[in-house]
């Protein structure tokens, strides 16, 4: 490294980096605070149309540039003082005036002309010992300058929109202050405030004539202004400081004081809050769930008065007139099982005694025939009558035995069973009777297994026959299941596209001895029966039918159950 020290050119390019460093660290820094970063481009490239001359006229185009540039400054300053012209558009305008001039004469000037541009830029490995000197110079020259002219320079790089700013911060403070004085004095710990605006103002003026003279262009402020701009600055700022803060800190202990009275003033209203729920709890809650408990048992058949009330208000009277309410609604409840009781004992006798009429009377009327024609010889005619005599005996054996199997009692033994088993073994019992004009379709899946009773494979049955007795010009059965594993059991259907229930029968058709069958075809238990063995099994049995469509059964039970059911 230490080496390039031996060549000239690099020495003489070292020093030129140095004194160009002063230089323009010096002037940079007065063209940033002055915010004309602009400029430094537009000069420069203004002084090429001095260059452009020099070389015209024959002389040194760096001394064409020196001039050029400098009248290029004074016509910019001239010009920028002028209402309405902007400096950076001035600037903008030599700037292109300046390259055009060069160029021009550049043009003009007879023979081959070199490249003029490097008098703009330059070689930094060119440097003659010559512009040495010369940078030497220009860098003790504007060292000097600056320091017998700091004060001045420093004046001048004052930026006016800092003055301006601090002029508009001076005179809001004034607004403030005076809107405080006017409306809010009586509240201030503050009573100096007259003196505080007082003072403001004069700052506020101080800047003011700072500001006239640096738009009058003088180069020097008088020592005793801004000697008189600091001390009121420094002056201000501490006692507006110091009334700030006592003012904050002033606030800040009422806001404490203020948060613990309403801290204080929230213990009473936690005291009567608790209290009003106390009082709400031990006098309306507790009354009101105990009149809840007791609907609800009202609701559930329970009528058991509910227990006295104590409180001495309106829930007392309440209860006494639930009481009175819930002893009535017992009597009438007494008073309707009690008339059921007695409508079902009147239907149930009046359907046995129909059922039994019927072969009883037909078995008197063979009898009476069989007496008076006793001594005929006619034996085929009296053994007709003995036959149809004995059908009839035969048929109210049958009435008085589903009569006993509906209103007793037995106990059946559960068995795991294959549903679809059940279903194949139900419908081979009454294929026989079932017309060659019904198709029966059967879509019971093998999965189905339950723990039933036998008699489930009855339900089936009677309700095949049912739907075969429905269709009497043919039609479809078609019997259906699935698990339902949420419910924890499985139901099935049997359908079929008969003639349907109308809607005033379908509520009577579990009733016994309800039926819709001519005389002598059905006894009516069959459905009660269904419906009773459903009810022992835990399961349940609907219907629901539309007329001229068909009827559908809908049946479900669980798929496991204790170990005997009481029938």
């Amino acid at each position: 490294m230490l080496e390039l020290l031996k060549y000239d050119f690099f020495i003489h390019a070292l020093l030129a980096s140095v004194f160009t460093a002063v230089t323009c660290g010096i002037i940079g820094t007065y063209i940033v605070s002055r915010r004309i970063v602009f400029i430094s481009g537009g000069i420069s490239h203004t002084s090429f149309g001095g260059v452009g001359i020099g070389y015209y006229l024959g002389i040194n185009p760096i001394i064409g540039a020196a001039v050029f540039a400098v009248l290029a400054g004074l016509g910019i300053e001239i010009l920028s003082r002028r209402p309405g012209w902007r400096e950076d558009s001035l600037i903008g305008m030599m700037w292109s005036f300046g390259m055009a001039v060069g160029i021009i004469f550049i043009f003009l000037t007879p023979g081959y002309a070199p490249n003029l541009m490097t008098y703009l830029f330059g070689n930094i490995l060119t440097v003659s010992p010559l512009d040495i000197l010369l940078m030497a110079g220009l860098s003790l020259l504007i060292t000097a300058v600056f320091l017998l002219l700091f004060k001045e320079i420093l004046f001048l790089s004052f930026d006016k929109e800092n003055i301006v700013q601090a002029l508009d911060y001076a005179r809001q403070a004034e607004d403030i202050l005076r809107n405080i004085l006017t409306k809010y004095s009586k509240y201030t710990l503050a009573k100096n405030l007259d003196q505080r605006i007082n003072e403001v103002v004069t700052y506020k003026e101080s800047l003011v004539a700072l500001l006239k003279l640096q738009e009058e262009g003088y180069l020097v402020v008088p020592p005793d202004n801004i000697e008189l701009i600091r001390k009121q600055g420094k002056i201000l700022t501490s006692e507006l400081e110091k009334i700030v803060k006592k003012e904050s800190q002033f606030v800040q202990d009422l806001i404490g004081k203020s948060k613990t009275i309403h801290l204080l003033a929230l213990v009473p209203v936690f005291i009567l809050s608790v209290l009003v729920a106390l009082f709400l709890v031990f006098n309306v809650n507790r009354p009101l769930k105990t009149i809840e408990n007791a609907i609800t048992k009202i609701a559930s058949g329970d009528f058991n008065n509910i227990p006295e009330i104590k409180t001495g208000d309106e829930f007392e009277s309440l209860v006494v007139s639930l009481n009175n309410m819930i002893d009535e609604l017992d009597k009438r409840s007494k008073q309707l099982i009690q008339a059921q009781k007695l409508a079902s004992l009147g239907r149930l006798t009046s359907g046995v005694a129909h059922e039994l009429n019927n072969p009883l009377n037909n078995i008197s009327t063979s009898i009476q025939i069989l007496i008076e024609e006793i001594e005929e010889n006619d034996l085929e005619y009296k053994k007709e009558l003995l036959v149809g005599a004995e059908k009839e005996v035969e048929r109210g054996k049958e009435i008085v035995r589903s009569l006993l199997e509906f209103a007793r009692e037995r106990t059946l033994t559960l068995k795991q069973v294959n549903f679809k088993d059940l279903v194949d073994s139900a419908i081979k019992h009454v294929k026989s009777e079932i017309p060659d004009n019904i198709h029966l379709k059967v879509e019971v899946p093998d999965n189905i297994q339950a723990t039933v009773g036998l008699r489930i494979k009855s339900v089936i049955i009677n309700l095949i026959a049912n739907a075969v007795h429905a269709m009497k010009n043919g039609g479809e059965i078609t019997i259906k299941a699935k698990n339902e594993f949420d419910k924890e059991g499985f139901s099935f259907q049997v359908i079929d596209t008969g003639e349907g229930i109308p809607q005033n029968v379908i509520t009577k058709i579990f009733d016994p001895f309800f039926t819709t069958k001519e005389v002598g075809k059905g006894s009516g238990l069959g459905l009660s029966i269904t419906y009773g063995i459903m009810e022992q099994h835990r399961g349940n049995i609907s219907v629901s039918s539309e007329v001229g469509k068909g009827t559908t059964f809908t049946c479900f039970l669980p798929f496991r159950q204790s170990e005997q059911i009481e029938l």
